[in-house]
Parts: structure tokens; C-alpha cells; sequence
């Protein structure tokens, strides 16, 4: 028989139900299951996408269901949680969402769920390391969206400063997704060409241009949020990819949250990275060779992160 790919997102608030628009759209997945608390939310979200499956690429059984649905699935994918308000930092929401996640993925895992769990709720690299705990499946089997949206906004932001195309862009934000995360500046390139070599071919280039753009990228989901409530386009699609690279084991690369075990001089924690992604989940993590200022940069980013998994799971054990 031919395999089915079956996806079951939990949480139809914007980033879920934009998840699953982009998904039918691109193409993505055989089914996908919608379970939402409101189960009215996800029935109507079921029902209006399904209404569009004319215009798709192709028919894809969308559904709203509950936890049992997670069985055979092949991912789920979890949205669900308190958002991020204006002023709030990620790492505010630790402990929200860290009891939310305690109950959603005990359900999951008591549907006899055997596949991958891909986590977009903020703080996104904590929640990551707590399915890993709750669900007790192999840490390469719980992959967070991580990076991939800071990434695609440092890709988008510099070819627009550059005249290119964000495709011809090859730079990597690494870290916590959120306030101490760091771009790599050492090894970007612009269509192949280094970006200290890229930098020296106008003089309209200035150092202090990347560090504006660094800000902006680091800083870009408070803008958002301030301006329209809440960010979920970018990561919608962020998800998507992560979902087709797994889905197809395209075994691509990308920086999503995964678990370090000595790789950048790091253990036990999970942190967003370049990572091989697959049908195995995060199969590999890539080690960039970051300069000395990188690598007190990372440091810290982990360091600020392992202080909170050391404390964030006592309330729920």
C-alpha cells in the first residue's frame, strides 16, 4: 500500500490554522488532523479549508479530531499554548506553558503516538526539551522550529540590503530563538561569495549595516507583535519546511531546535543549530566552525538556557 503522510496539529489559534493553510496549499501531507481545546475552532478550520480543496494541488483529507487521532500519525505538531504579549520576552511564558505542554503531551503519548513531534510554541527551545522529558521518545524524535524563522528573516534582510534574492543567501541565526541568539556573520555568503569578501566590493557597505540588521532580525518578532498582535505567517511557513524536509527525509539542512551532546562544546541541552533533518528527525547536528567572538556568543545563549531547564520542569515532575 501506498504510504500515507499524516500529520495532527495541536493548537488552531493563528499559527496552527496558517500552518495548516500553507501545508494544504504546498502540497505537504495526505491528511492532516486539527485538535484544538475549541473543538468548534478546529472543526471550523477544517471545514473552511476543505471547502478551498478545489483550487489545491491536489485533495488532502483534512479533519478535526481528538488526541487518539496522534496514533498513527507520522508527526505532531504542537502550536498550541499562551502567546507572547507585547513586552513579554519568549522566556516569560516558561512556566505557562511548561503545565500546558505536561497535559498535551501526556494525551498524545497515551494515543500510542510512535512518530516525530515537532514543537512551535514559544519559548520554543524550553518546551522542545520538555516534550523530550514528558514524552520519553529519543531526543532525535523532538525537534523544535528553532532557528528557521530567525534565519529566513537574516536571509530576507540581507538580500534586500544586497540586491538579491533571500535563495542566494546562505546565513544562519543560531541559539535561542529569542533574545541572545547570534548570526553567524563568519560563515555567510552572498551567492557563494563570503560576506567579509561581499562587504569590501562597494563602499555604500558598513559594518555598522549588519549590526542594524542583526538587531532588527533578533528584535523583529516584537515589532510584529506590537504592530498586529501576533507573528505567525513566517513561522507558519518555517513549520512547513521542517514538515516537508522530514516528511520527504530530504535530509536537509536546517536550523531547528535539536539536542547537543558535546557538539559546540555542549551538553544536554536543546538550542537551536544546523541540523540534517530526515524522516529519522534531527539525524545530524552540523557543526559551524564560529569564531572566538561566535563562540562566547553561543556559549551564552546555552548557558542562559540550561539555567532555566535546570528549574523550569520541578512544578510539573
Amino acid at each position: 500500500m501506498e504510504r500515507i503522510n499524516k500529520v495532527a496539529l495541536i493548537g488552531a489559534g493563528f499559527v496552527g490554522s496558517s500552518y495548516a493553510f500553507a501545508l494544504m496549499n504546498q502540497n505537504i501531507v495526505d491528511e492532516l488532523v486539527i485538535i484544538d481545546l475549541n473543538e468548534n475552532k478546529a472543526m471550523g478550520d477544517a471545514m473552511d479549508l476543505n471547502h478551498g480543496q478545489a483550487f489545491a494541488p491536489r485533495p488532502t483529507k483534512i479533519s478535526y479530531g481528538t488526541y487518539a487521532d496522534c496514533q498513527d500519525a507520522d508527526i505532531v505538531c504542537i502550536t498550541a499554548g499562551a502567546n507572547q504579549k507585547p513586552g513579554e520576552t519568549r522566556l516569560d511564558l516558561v512556566s505557562k506553558n511548561i503545565k500546558i505542554f505536561k497535559g498535551i503531551v501526556d494525551d498524545v503519548m497515551g494515543s500510542g503516538f510512535d512518530g516525530i513531534f515537532l514543537i512551535a510554541t514559544n519559548p520554543v527551545d524550553i518546551l522542545t526539551h520538555a516534550v523530550w522529558k514528558f514524552s520519553g521518545l529519543p531526543k532525535e524524535r523532538v525537534i523544535g522550529s528553532g532557528t528557521t524563522l530567525d534565519s529566513s528573516r537574516l536571509r530576507y534582510m540581507l538580500g534586500d540590503y544586497f540586491g538579491v534574492a533571500p535563495h542566494d543567501v546562505q546565513a544562519h541565526m543560531i541559539g535561542e530563538h529569542g533574545d541572545t541568539e547570534l548570526p553567524v556573520w563568519s560563515q555567510a555568503t552572498i551567492g557563494g561569495v563570503p560576506l567579509a569578501a561581499m562587504m569590501n566590493t562597494d563602499s555604500k557597505y558598513k559594518i555598522e549595516d549588519l549590526d542594524e540588521i542583526y538587531v532588527n532580525v533578533r528584535d523583529a518578532a516584537y515589532h510584529v507583535i506590537e504592530k498586529k498582535g501576533a507573528t505567525y505567517y513566517g513561522i507558519a511557513m518555517s513549520l512547513v519546511r521542517v514538515t516537508q524536509a522530514i516528511l520527504g527525509d530530504e535530509k536537509a539542512i536546517l536550523p531547528v531546535t535539536a539536542h547537543l551532546n558535546g557538539e559546540y562544546g555542549e551538553k544536554d541541552v536543546y538550542i537551536g543549530v544546523p541540523t540534517i533533518v530526515g524522516r529519522g528527525g534531527a539525524q545530524q547536528v552540523l557543526e559551524l566552525p564560529l569564531n572566538e567572538k561566535e563562540k562566547e556568543q553561543f556559549q551564552h545563549s546555552a548557558g542562559v538556557l540550561r539555567s532555566i531547564v535546570e528549574t523550569a520542569f520541578q512544578p510539573v515532575n
